[in-house]
Order: C-alpha cells, then structure tokens, then sequence
C-alpha cells in the first residue's frame, strides 16, 4: 500500500497548480493533508473512488487537515479529544482492523518561539494520544511535523539552532515521543542520508539552492517495521513550499475493505 503526506500551503492554492494530476500519479492509497487554510464548503473535489475526511480551523483561512482514502475505515476521529487542542483542524484519525492512521499539523513554535511552550503542549498530548492508541493496535501518523529532528534534516543547523523547528526544546520532543516506541521510517532506511529535505523557504530562492530542512515524516509504532517496504521524500513534485512524503506498506492486513 501507498501512503502519501503532504502539506499544500492551501488547498485551493495548489489545485491551480496542477495538484489533481498529481494526486492522479501519485495513486496513493492513502492521501493525507496538512494546512488546507479552508473551511466546509470552500472546495468540491471530485475524486472518484476516494473518501474524503476534513477537520478544519476555526480560524478561516489557517491550518486544517484531510484524509483522502480509498479504504473505508472503521472509526473516524477529529482532533485529540482535548478542546486546548481541537480548535485548530490540526488531527485525523482512521481506524483500520488492523491499525490507527494519524495525520497531524504540528503547531509551529513561530518566530523567536514565541508560541514554543503551546507547542510543546501539543507535542505532550500528542505523544500521549499516540501512545494510547499504540495499546489498542498498530499506528501509522504522518505529516507536517515542524521539527528538523538531527542536524542532517536541514542545510544550516548552525545558523538556524534556536530557530522554530530546531530549537533544542522542540528536537527533545521529538526524541521523547520516538522513544515512548515510534521509527521515523525515511531514517530508519536511510539513517545517513544527506542533503534530501522536505520544506523550503519561499525567500532566497531556497528550492533553487536545496537549502531545506525535512520537516515532513511517516512515522510508524514499532511492530511495523517488519511490513515497510520504502519511505521517500518526493522533491521533485512542486506546488507547495513542501513536496510530499511517501511510505509504502505491505497490505497491514486491509484488504476487502475497499
């Protein structure tokens, strides 16, 4: 199975950028998005064969996430069940027979963190909520995490140190949850890869120079890791100031839930 990640910068934005034929080629079993920046109502997508799941903001025009599947799941949930942390359309859950699929907006520590002590916060109870369902079955979550875990997931570590996204707090989050029984599945097939990112900045002309960071991940409880086969960073599809990321599975027992 095919599981895509993406954060958009707007939904609507990139489907004026040809993300239909993308997500066409791409022919995910699984298509997650983060910052959607819409409400209900805003688009009508015409997928043929998907189900389509949306949690959004409060706020118009910010965060938001969605599910895109072709597998009908058992249970659908929106956010964390926490009302701290529900306003923001930031959490999907699908329930599978065999596993839980996330896909999540970390919030962003923004500029000199000043919202770093709400995003650990989320981080806190987000591990949790991982956690306890990593006690019922396996879990799959994905997304725009907002955390350059080791100095090889960006260009400049030096110069970015205490930045949002790599600030010490933020990378010991990181490190915590991996712990509590989760594999970042891009590192744990390629633990030494180099120079592959995930974001870049829209200034500078960053994409241009491949001065990124790889903020964008799959990651799995650890009693998949016998069923992955392959996660990659998709760098060479545009539209957003992410490219996709990708994990592909055996089948994690689905099939005929179609």
């Amino acid at each position: 199975m095919k599981f895509i990640s993406w954060n958009v910068n707007g939904l609507r934005a990139v489907l004026k950028k040809d993300f239909l034929t993308t997500f066409k080629e791409l022919d995910a079993d699984f298509f997650c998005l983060q910052e959607t920046k819409m409400q209900a109502g805003q688009v009508d997508l015409a997928l043929p064969g998907y189900q389509q799941y949306f949690d959004y903001a409060q706020r118009k025009g910010y965060s938001g996430t969605a599910i895109f599947t072709k597998h009908q799941p058992l249970s659908v949930q929106y956010g964390l069940g926490l009302t701290e942390h529900d306003q923001e359309g930031r959490a999907i859950t699908l329930e599978y027979p065999n596993f839980y699929l996330v896909t999540c907006y970390t919030p962003n520590s923004q500029a000199e963190l000043k919202r770093l002590d709400y995003r650990l916060s989320w981080d806190r109870a987000f591990r949790q909520y991982v956690s306890d369902l990593a006690t019922k079955k396996s879990v799959i979550f994905c997304g725009d995490l907002n955390v350059a875990h080791q100095e090889i997931d960006l260009k400049n570590p030096k110069t970015n140190h205490h930045n949002a996204g790599f600030s010490d707090e933020e990378r010991q989050s990181f490190s915590t949850l991996l712990a509590a029984g989760f594999t970042d599945t891009f590192r744990h097939f390629y633990p030494e890869q180099t120079g592959i990112y995930s974001w870049w900045s829209y200034r500078f002309h960053a994409r241009d120079n491949n001065a990124g960071w790889r903020i964008d991940y799959f990651v799995t409880s650890q009693d998949l890791i016998p069923h992955l086969q392959d996660a990659r960073i998709l760098t060479d599809v545009y539209g957003s100031d992410h490219c996709p990321v990708e994990l592909v599975t055996d089948d994690l027992g689905i099939e005929g839930t179609k």
